[in-house]
């Protein structure tokens, strides 16, 4: 029984699901449309027995009306023809009782019985005179039997032909029932056909750009396929964005790491003769060496930050914001000391807690106050602002500085990675800041974003929901 288990499964899984749909539907509707025809079969063999058993009983309630004094003898003889009424005859329980005549119809023990009254009335088939009949052996009082036939033929040819147009119907529906379900199965299947052919064609020419044609309609009313069809065109999208942002990142970073590499190369060949340089020249050369290579180093701990998707949870812990800021402000008064840093706290934020990881929000704000002092005027302050907003918690941290601000055209792009306006392509940095320090607020369940302040400058605003991440 095992192997037959078996040898199914395997046959399921080397048939295409096309096939074994088809199958099934096909099944299914063949089955249906035999049940129909054998329960109609049963159904029309059954009344037209049923109406011959009334007519022997109607001939058998008049006979016993018209003879009710008679002994046993033989009443009506001529059931071998069609249009002739039913042959009857009185059989005594006791056989010492018979007539002198032979009995027309067959007299058997069972008959006695219902004479005596010792046995019910019963239907019975017998074949007499070449042809089959239907008799009907019912007590005639006094101690008789009456037994009383009709010709059974035209019936069980109205059977056999019923069964033949039923079979007939059967086998067509079977038929009908293959083309319905091969029908079906591609109707149904369809949109799963066009789901594969373009799951192999991305996987063939690694190109995310097709979709799956969808059938028209209103999306709340699409089936489970065609909804799988949709999700699947969602997935290529969000597929081919993220292989655009990769492609894209791929080309900024071998871009913006081409020119320190190419500095570095030339400084190393200088100090691989340095024996034909003066000590002032191998003096910068290696400064310049030492540059890059920190430039190249911080380019790639910054490519290797914004690759990661979520904090680590074993280094989450409460995180009082105020603190944080009033360190991230004190070291940025340390690394740039011609410029004026200014922290105002409003009220109720300084006790304002966050779950997060202290170092990475504190990268978030060091690179907005980074940003902000690159664009500062050295008579200028970079204001650094945290205030508690509703009544759920909800807390946002501003940096503002007072430069020359935002162009329109570069507010969309800011948060790009490599992205750098023309007015900060000569100031140092990659382009990375700003990005990792969006990426970082999103992964603390904050929102980071960028507008043009009051009275000139940019004002950079992390708000902090009152739930936390």
């Amino acid at each position: 029984m095992s192997g037959v288990r078996r040898l199914g499964a395997r046959w399921r899984r080397r048939r295409p699901l096309r096939t074994r749909l088809a199958l099934a539907a096909s099944a299914a509707v063949a089955l249906v449309a035999v049940g129909v025809c054998a329960a109609a079969f049963f159904v029309i063999r059954y009344e037209l027995l049923h109406q011959l058993d009334l007519s022997l009983t109607q001939s058998a309630t008049r006979v016993v009306q018209e003879n009710r004094g008679e002994g046993p003898q033989i009443i009506a003889g001529e059931c071998r023809f069609l249009s002739a009424p039913a042959c009857a005859q009185v059989v005594p329980a006791d056989p010492a009782a018979d007539p002198e005549a032979a009995y027309l119809l067959p007299v058997s023990a069972p008959v006695r019985e219902v004479a005596a009254g010792t046995r019910a009335p019963y239907f019975s088939n017998v074949t007499r005179f070449g042809h089959s009949l239907r008799m009907l052996t019912t007590p005639f009082g006094d101690g008789r039997a009456l037994q009383v036939a009709l010709r059974a033929d035209p019936v069980e040819r109205g059977v056999r032909q019923a069964a033949v147009l039923l079979a007939a119907v059967g086998g067509a529906g079977v038929l009908l029932a293959g083309v319905l379900g091969y029908a079906v199965s591609r109707t149904g299947l369809a949109p799963v056909a066009r789901l594969t052919s373009t799951a192999e064609r991305i996987a063939a020419t690694r190109d995310p750009r097709h979709r799956i044609e969808l059938p028209p309609g209103p999306p709340g009313r699409q089936d489970e396929v065609t909804r799988l069809a949709a999700s699947f065109n969602t997935m290529l999208g969000e597929l081919e964005q993220s292989v655009s942002a990769q492609r894209r990142l791929v080309a900024d970073a071998s871009h913006e790491l081409r020119t320190p590499l190419t500095a570095l190369r030339t400084n190393a060949e200088l100090l691989a003769r340095a024996d034909r340089l003066t000590p002032a020249q191998r003096e910068r050369a290696s400064g310049a060496l030492g540059r890059q290579i920190r430039e190249v180093t911080g380019l790639v701990n910054d490519l290797i930050e914004l690759a990661r998707d979520e904090e680590p949870l074993p280094l989450v812990e409460e995180v009082r914001i105020v603190e944080l800021a009033e360190h991230t402000v004190a070291m940025a008064r340390t690394h740039w000391p011609r410029l004026r840093f200014e922290l105002e706290v409003g009220p109720g934020a300084a006790e304002a807690v966050r779950p997060g990881v202290p170092a990475r929000l504190a990268r978030l704000l060091t690179n907005l106050l980074d940003n902000a002092a690159k664009f500062s005027p050295p008579d200028a302050p970079v204001e650094v602002g945290l205030t508690a907003y509703g009544g759920g918690g909800g807390l946002e941290l501003s940096v503002r500085d007072h430069g020359p601000g935002i162009a329109p055209e570069d507010l969309p792009y800011v948060f790009d990675r490599f992205y750098r306006a023309e007015a900060a392509r000569a100031l140092p940095g990659s382009g990375l800041g700003l990005a990792m320090a969006r990426q970082i607020a999103r992964a603390h369940g904050a929102e980071l974003t960028a507008s043009a302040a009051p009275g000139g400058g940019a004002l950079f605003t992390v708000v902090f929901g009152g739930e936390g991440p």
